[in-house]
């Protein structure tokens, strides 16, 4: 073998078991939680018949609750709350410490839920939150109260549901006083770790503890809707396949 071939040789060895080594150190990906992965391929109406339905109360939060920058997502919930406060102890710190905490300590694909207590003229995100959230990887942001700089938020591909849209800062108006609690967020009471489901119908909370249980009877109103379709174009009415389901 020539001098040449040699080196040849040793430099394909090499980069083999570079390449051989790169994939033996790739890291796993993580595992999918069941929920989530079961949430995501339901639709929003149906989890929310299914919460009615299973929890006995509404988990659907309230009309205005709506996409600022669409997306449909699913995912845990890290929460934050503000009151109103006198300027003197709303300073720039003060006043989305613990939102910013919740969003620095956020894992990939959870939703942070922040509460602003009578605050729908006041934005509780902005871009620079929204940066630091998007680069964290959570799934979205639920806003009770108003959002801000909505285009760069746009441009991060965050999605945000928010009551409101508003210019306005929490500095001097607003504190937050906490966050890892329950909130009560657009009409419904919200605790860390529950499934938040959302979509172009609106925002669900759905109960950590009896998750499984609601995901099963969103998937049993789904499948039920699939099958009544066919029935009403083949009719081209709606009463019977009502009837024959017990579904509207």
């Amino acid at each position: 073998m020539t001098r040449r071939n040699v080196v040849m040789s040793a430099l394909v060895l090499s980069a083999a078991m570079a390449g051989y080594g790169f994939q033996a150190l790739k890291k796993p990906s993580a595992p999918v939680d069941p929920l989530i992965a079961g949430f995501s391929k339901t639709t929003v109406a149906s989890v929310a018949d299914a919460v009615d339905q299973i929890i006995g109360k509404r988990g659907f939060m309230s009309h205005d609750m709506r996409p600022r920058v669409e997306g449909k997502f699913v995912g845990r919930a890290r929460t934050a709350l503000l009151r109103q406060a006198a300027p003197e102890n709303a300073g720039p710190t003060v006043s989305a410490k613990h939102s910013v905490e919740m969003i620095d300590t956020a894992a990939a694909g959870e939703v942070g839920v922040i509460v602003i207590e009578n605050g729908l003229d006041v934005a509780g995100l902005g871009g620079l939150m929204g940066t630091a959230a998007k680069a964290r990887g959570m799934a979205g942001i639920v806003i009770d109260g108003g959002v801000r700089d909505v285009s760069e938020v746009r441009a991060l591909r965050l999605p945000v549901y928010s009551r409101s849209v508003v210019p306005s800062s929490s500095v001097g108006r607003w504190a937050t006083v906490a966050n890892g609690i329950t909130v009560s967020c657009a009409g419904v009471e919200v605790a860390p770790g529950d499934l938040i489901v959302a979509g172009e119908d609106g925002v669900v909370v759905v109960p950590q503890a009896r998750a499984m249980e609601v995901l099963k009877r969103a998937q049993e109103i789904d499948e039920r809707e699939t099958k009544m379709v066919p029935l009403i174009q083949r009719l081209k009415a709606l009463g019977k396949a009502v009837a024959q389901f017990n579904r509207i």
